[in-house]
């Protein structure tokens, strides 16, 4: 991407045809004309507007200093509060918990463990 390109905002892509959210079903590698195609979720950070997408790596880029932000983007203390209490409200509405027996069933795939010991851990 060169620096006059802006990122496309996926944010909120809907089908032009029945308005509902549209997916990512093609990833591509140009250099080596490789393709992958499925259907693929996008991350929640993501799902949030490219304006705060780069305020969210400017916080994580300065260790989460509320004057650095200040200085960045000349706002006030609460206006930096106010935007990351709203990015917050956005990323809780997709974040969903990891199941507790994800680890064991990620190690059951992976052949790791048996159906035995997988439900032993499980508590079954």
């Amino acid at each position: 991407m060169t620096v006059s390109e802006k990122p496309m905002d996926i944010s909120k892509t809907r089908c032009a045809s029945c308005s509902r959210p549209m997916t990512i079903a093609k990833m591509v590698c140009e250099p080596c004309n490789l393709s992958l195609e499925g259907t693929f979720q996008i991350p929640p950070l993501a799902s949030l507007t490219p304006e705060d997408q780069l305020f969210v790596s400017a916080f994580v880029r300065h260790h989460g200093s509320l004057k650095k932000m200040e200085e960045l983007f000349d706002i006030s203390y609460p206006t930096v509060k106010n935007r990351l209490n709203a990015i917050a409200a956005a990323l809780d509405k997709t974040f969903r918990a990891p199941s507790p027996n994800a680890a064991v069933l990620e190690q059951l795939s992976r052949g790791e463990i048996t159906v035995e010991e997988a439900l032993e851990r499980m508590g079954e």
